[in-house]
């Protein structure tokens, strides 16, 4: 299905890679005792990420059915263009790319702090200046240009040197997660684990079951990724019917992972004492429980598995984002520019370079942005993934005869189970009440770049009546036919 036929594909492991590294980059090991904090203790908290299996399993398992259906790059964007036109395209595209938009610069954010950890000297002096409370370092700033530069230039070779750099910071991001998980289980201990529930962060809730519901509706900030999968399809080795069922390998393992680290970590030491620990604080945590040599090199092991899992994540953002411009391009909605490939490598080559200028902006911006970002992301996927539920649901009545390569367990209501479910969760991210409430400069960020997505729309208007419907139909689906 490649688009260029001298460029290796990419097989089923390296679109399980791109999809789990996404979404396991750098929180469990920086916030994982935050996490215990917010949802009352390391038990709720693992019940909490159990159950969201519950909860994004049936989504991707939409997206296991549409993108063998649909192999297209674009992923919700395209589906949400067949199900029901233009406008739920732009909302679903537009609203999936910025979250990815957004998280390329928080990579890069985080980038120098966790290379600071290992290497104290790289924010040595005096700060150039400070913002929303986070001190900005020339050091620093360089450090995250250079790492932005190479993973654009992974990118510019094609998918196959993306998704080979990809594989190989997801086996180091699972050596260390690994090591780290059993060198908990040596000091793993039921009594650090009590009390089993307790408030210790003033959050809204008052029992287990609210601090179930707690990481529940807040878990979306820690599981983007997964919906990078599709973006990637036209790039992938032949058959594509498994591509669809990478990504919920990659949500369902993502999910184990985060709720195995919690009971485990939250076991090695008492959890009431962890949620105090400085940030890194997995790392940290061993320096403590272990001391010496052995705690200090655990922490350097747990930190490289860190960095590794941002870049990761950075480069899993860096394959979709282009890809879905490129597909919303093709549909003329947004300009055609963003369609422009590399005709040896099929790269989408303007797309890459706005990725490439949203990574660098990161280290200008500062750590102080990190929580608005992370918010915004988690809501901006929500949008996409709730609209891709009720794209599958609308596409098996509008065009039941469409090739299945896959049939979802449990259908149709299924869909509508993830459907509401999403929708549910998306509506509570926008109360100031909920335990999972945005926060006001995220819902600003997200009310201005729908804004922006609908001025982008309306500016190639022009650009669309110069071409009639079904050609840009065509346009956008035209991979299907190679």
């Amino acid at each position: 299905m490649s688009t260029n036929s001298a460029q290796k594909g990419l097989n089923p492991f390296d679109f399980f890679a791109i999809g789990f590294g996404a979404i396991v980059g750098v929180g469990w090991a920086l916030s994982l005792n935050r996490w215990m904090a917010n949802s009352g203790g390391p038990v709720p908290a693992a019940i909490g990420y159990l159950m969201v299996i519950v909860l994004l399993v049936p989504v991707a398992l939409c997206y296991c059915e549409l993108t063998p259906m649909l192999p297209v790059a674009g992923g919700g964007a395209a589906f949400a263009y067949r199900a029901f036109g233009e406008v739920a395209s732009i909302i679903s595209g537009w609203a999936c790319f910025g979250a990815f938009a957004f998280m390329l610069p928080w990579e890069a954010i985080y980038v120098t702090d966790i290379l600071t950890m290992l290497i104290p000297g790289i924010k040595s002096g005096d700060p150039l200046y400070s913002l929303y409370g986070g001190d900005i370092y020339l050091g620093g700033i360089i450090i995250g240009i250079v790492v932005a530069g190479i993973i654009t230039f992974m990118n510019i070779k094609g998918a196959a040197s993306a998704a080979g750099f990809q594989k190989l910071m997801v086996v180091i991001l699972l050596a260390a997660a690994v090591i780290g998980i059993v060198a908990g289980l040596f000091k793993f201990d039921m009594s650090n684990l009590q009390p089993l529930y307790e408030n210790v962060n003033d959050a809204n809730h008052k029992s287990m079951f609210g601090g179930i519901l707690a990481i529940m509706t807040s878990a979306p900030f820690f599981m983007c990724g997964f919906e990078t999968i599709p973006q990637a399809v036209e790039d992938a080795d032949g058959d594509v019917k498994d591509v669809g069922k990478a990504v919920v390998m990659a949500v369902t393992l993502a999910a184990l992972f985060y709720a195995l680290a919690l009971f485990v970590l939250g076991g090695a030491m008492p959890w009431q004492e962890f949620v105090g620990v400085d940030t890194p604080a997995v790392s940290n945590l061993f320096l403590s429980a272990y001391g010496g040599t052995v705690g200090y090199a655990l922490y350097v092991i747990i930190l490289v598995g860190t960095l590794a899992g941002l870049l990761t994540t950075w480069n899993g953002f860096f394959v979709a984002a282009p890809r879905l411009l490129m597909c919303l391009a093709r549909a003329n909605l947004v300009p055609k520019a963003l369609a422009k490939q590399n005709p040896k490598t099929g790269v989408p080559t303007n797309g890459v370079i706005l990725c490439c200028v949203l990574s660098m902006v990161g280290p200008f911006l500062g750590i102080g942005l990190i929580d608005p970002l992370t918010s915004f992301s988690g809501t901006a996927c929500l949008t996409s993934w709730g609209l891709t539920c009720f794209c599958l649901i609308r596409l098996r009545k509008t065009e039941p005869n469409l090739p299945r390569p896959y049939h979802i367990l449990g259908g149709t209501p299924m869909a509508w189970f993830g459907g509401l479910a999403m929708l549910i969760i998306w509506v509570l991210f926008f109360i100031p009440t909920s335990p999972c409430y945005m926060g006001n400069l995220a819902l600003v960020l997200y009310l201005i770049w729908m804004a922006i997505g609908l001025l982008l729309f309306l500016a190639s208007a022009g650009e669309r009546r110069a071409v009639p419907k079904e050609q840009r139909a065509a346009s956008m689906f035209s991979t299907m036919a190679n």
